[in-house]
């Protein structure tokens, strides 16, 4: 048998990806799942988007590879958005579109980091970023926080971890998995340490933007001492109920953009070229649908803190974004089920998935260990009956 690089041995199977694939094998075997697993909106595409989709196919214009770092069309309609909703001044020249934010973030990493380089990376974290990091084979540098400090890295934090080797810090904001958003004055409190060390440079993951509940979004990329020391990562998935079109891009120092470029002409090429068309309507065209996908993921978010408060011992920030609870539920830890003892997430997301049969997320694939992400990207119906089935799941822990 062949055996495996050593470069994939040190990368974990994604934690979203594999609770996902489980819950399928079990709903293949007839049982009735209810998945909140994975980070996606359960609304269909907006249809002037797709029908941008369907006219770029007729008009045979786009038959053909696209440019690697994509249409140019499409990079000025983004340099669009970032000037009406952010206040950004890019050109084409600083954007690069990719095969979604996951190959945005990677291809950033891999032109960049070497072995020895540090990444500095807040936890809880989505679950790729310290895998992408050591693929690079450099090391991150976790930074924990609490429940009870809103999951929120502190500016002391930040100073503490930064050092010599510091080459990022990567952060969200809307945060996956916890829903947090840092408000202007903490991200200014960051800007004012990262001052100090101009050689950390940040990547900022902004794919949640339109899903905040705590007013305007704030980019640390608006502040001018940052700009030319931030890559601003964004895409269509979670905004625009766009999760399969696959596209995501980078807003950065034309530098790197154009390191990424190169990266991605020998990984990918192009990204797909309909797609990409689309994008422009999705950014360009009536911004409604967003709006309307917004206020029913904060009316699903009542719901389910709701339901929360009403099963003992579980512990949960207030979420201000995106579409997860990351609840703290390592009060059940220790206890048993049929003789099976739940000794951590891990355990208790596989005896939720197998006696209440509903998916979700063990924390450690996020760096908390103690906690459990749920999506509530998903019907209201479907969310009654999954947190009535959790409630039920955790009563038989003994």
């Amino acid at each position: 048998m062949l055996p495996t690089s050593n470069t994939l041995n040190r990368v974990s199977e994604s934690a979203t990806i594999k609770m996902a694939q489980l819950s399928r094998e079990l709903a293949a075997k007839g049982v009735n799942v209810i998945s909140l697993s994975l980070g996606e909106p359960d609304f269909n595409t907006p249809k002037h988007i797709k029908e941008a989709a369907k006219q770029a196919i007729d008009s045979g214009k786009y038959d053909s590879y696209s440019p690697i770092s994509g249409y140019l069309d499409l990079k000025q309609a983004i340099c669009k958005k970032l000037k009406r909703d952010n206040n950004l001044d890019y050109k084409p020249e600083n954007i690069v579109v990719s095969t979604g934010a996951k190959q945005s973030l990677a291809n950033v990493f891999i032109s960049f980091l070497n072995e020895g380089d540090e990444v500095i990376i807040p936890a809880p974290f989505w679950v790729s970023y310290p895998e992408q990091v050591k693929l690079c084979n450099a090391t991150c540098v976790i930074v924990p926080t609490s429940v009870d400090a809103d999951f929120k890295m502190t500016a002391a934090q930040l100073e503490n971890a930064i050092t010599p080797k510091t080459k990022f810090l990567v952060y969200s904001s809307p945060s996956n998995p916890t829903g947090s958003v840092y408000t202007r004055e903490e991200i200014e409190a960051f800007v004012k340490v990262l001052e100090k060390h101009p050689h950390v440079h940040v990547i900022s993951d902004e794919i949640y933007e339109h899903i905040n509940y705590a007013g305007k979004h704030v980019s640390i990329a608006e502040f001018p001492s940052m700009k030319d020391r931030t890559i601003v990562v964004n895409g269509q998935a979670k905004g625009y109920a766009m999760t399969g079109w696959r596209i995501g891009y980078i807003a950065a120092p034309a530098y790197i953009a154009k390191a990424c470029d190169k990266l991605q002409g020998q990984i990918t090429s192009g990204t797909n070229s309909v797609a990409q068309h689309a994008t422009i309507a999705a950014l360009l065209g009536d911004q409604a649908p967003t709006e309307v996908f917004r206020q029913a993921f904060q009316k699903r978010r009542y719901l389910v803190l709701g339901m929360l408060k009403d099963i003992p011992n579980v512990k949960c920030n207030i979420p201000t974004g995106a579409f997860y609870v990351f609840p703290d539920l390592s009060a059940y830890f220790g206890k048993s089920y049929e003789g099976e003892v739940i000794k951590d997430a891990d355990d208790l997301c596989l005896f939720l998935l197998n006696v209440g049969h509903i998916a979700a997320v063990s924390g450690s694939g996020f760096g908390t260990p103690e906690c459990v992400r749920f999506s509530y990207a998903a019907s209201e119906e479907n969310l009654k009956e999954a947190f009535t089935r959790l409630k039920n799941a955790l009563a038989k822990l003994a």
